[in-house]
């Protein structure tokens, strides 16, 4: 017995290993030509004179790839700052990153059209400043346009208007404010600094976790109307609520109801299903697989057969593809650029890479040097979580 396990082992490190290699080797064959290195298409699809803003998703989904799997040793510093210098051209005044051929006819989030510009540039920014940190962990990004959601009633306002019969988007939204709240208490900001600034960050997310913690579901621990009397409602909670957990993590703050958000994932099958519920699912596992100490084995278990279905869903190319069906649009650009489903493209591969590492880093302690993402949201690994075994808050 204990051979077949070591030889099962074996395999699967093999597989990773191999798989690796071929997502590498992808990656570099969406390099764009006459671009500064690093620059890649979104999907073998992609026409980049036709659609030359797709370079942005599909660099920093790319790029954040690259860095989880392989690092980013082999860039030269020229090479890294021409790549820093042509994300930033993306970059507007108060410090959002926009594609500007995204036009106001063709986004939809929400009726409100702020709301959904809102969305979409807390997206695209979160990301993009994700990759320029990979390159350049210690640059200053210009954060002018969330020094707003440090006033008190402007945060209070916009918290007052989340709509949790939309957990999934709602969980972006709060995910991607979060994560700029941390970035102004990291790096600072010109207009305000020093102790004042790290008190009114501070006393943010003190109202981020009061509103979090009043709206939460005991029953699950997730966020999101209608979760207990719809299965599909509840799986959107559950998907939301992954990318909110993200600011316990970095706080390093116990999780309210934890253990009920593990128990609705080990209901889940360990089967492929899209790369956003996949990574999601993951996540959550790979966290509280060390953080608490409750349904250890049953985690394991799962993410054991997981894994292997993981691997099987790669691409002949080398990458990964979201699902099989239907059509891959950026999000929010809905008359916008869209791909068949099924194609390999930055974003999957990236996201299924997250979740094949953390996997692996449970499994297979040391075996790679995966470098996950310092800045909350998908591709964030809590830095502190070596070692550490505590219990929930409730």
């Amino acid at each position: 017995m204990a051979l077949n396990v070591i030889e099962q082992s074996t395999s699967l490190i093999e597989a990773i290993e191999t798989a690796r290699r071929r997502s590498i080797a992808w990656l570099n064959s969406m390099q764009v030509a006459g671009r500064p290195r690093g620059v890649m298409r979104i999907s073998g699809h992609h026409d980049a004179t036709r659609w030359p803003d797709m370079l942005l998703p599909g660099t920093y989904n790319g790029l954040l790839c690259r860095h989880l799997i392989e690092g980013l040793d082999d860039f030269s510093g020229p090479e890294q700052s021409d790549l820093v210098r042509w994300l930033e051209g993306f970059r507007v005044a108060d410090g959002r990153f926009r594609m500007g051929a995204m036009k106001d006819d063709e986004v939809f989030k929400k009726p409100d059209k702020a709301e959904t510009w809102r969305y979409i540039d807390f997206h695209v920014t979160n990301y993009t400043l994700g990759a320029i940190e990979a390159l350049d962990p210690g640059r200053r990004p210009v954060l002018d346009f969330a020094l707003p959601y440090l006033d008190e009633r402007t945060l209070g306002h916009w918290l007052s208007i989340r709509d949790l019969r939309d957990p999934w988007q709602e969980g972006n939204n709060i995910v991607n404010l979060a994560s700029f709240l941390l970035l102004l208490r990291r790096h600072g900001e010109g207009k305000r600094s020093g102790d004042d600034l790290a008190a009114a960050v501070d006393g943010a997310l003190a109202r981020l976790f009061e509103w979090h913690e009043r709206l939460q579901e005991p029953a699950t621990g997730f966020w999101g109307v209608g979760q207990l009397s719809d299965a599909m409602r509840l799986k959107d909670a559950f998907a939301g609520s992954m990318h909110n957990f993200h600011i316990w993590y970095e706080a390093d703050r116990p999780l309210p109801y934890h253990e009920r958000a593990i128990d609705y994932c080990l209901s889940l099958p360990p089967k492929v299903d899209s790369a956003c519920i996949d990574v999601d699912a993951v996540d959550l596992f790979a966290h509280a697989w060390r953080l608490l100490d409750y349904r250890r084995c049953d985690i394991e278990a799962w993410l054991t057969a997981l894994l292997p279905a993981l691997l099987a869903d790669q691409n002949l190319d080398g990458g990964f593809c979201d699902v099989r069906e239907g059509v891959r649009r950026q999000d929010g650009w809905v008359g916008g650029y869209g791909e068949p489903q099924g194609l390999s493209n930055t974003f999957a591969t990236w996201f299924r890479w997250i979740a094949i590492a953390m996997i692996a880093d449970i499994l297979f302690p040391d075996q790679w040097r995966w470098r996950f993402r310092r800045m909350i949201g998908i591709g964030y690994r809590m830095p502190q979580l070596a070692g550490l075994v505590r219990r929930s808050a409730l």
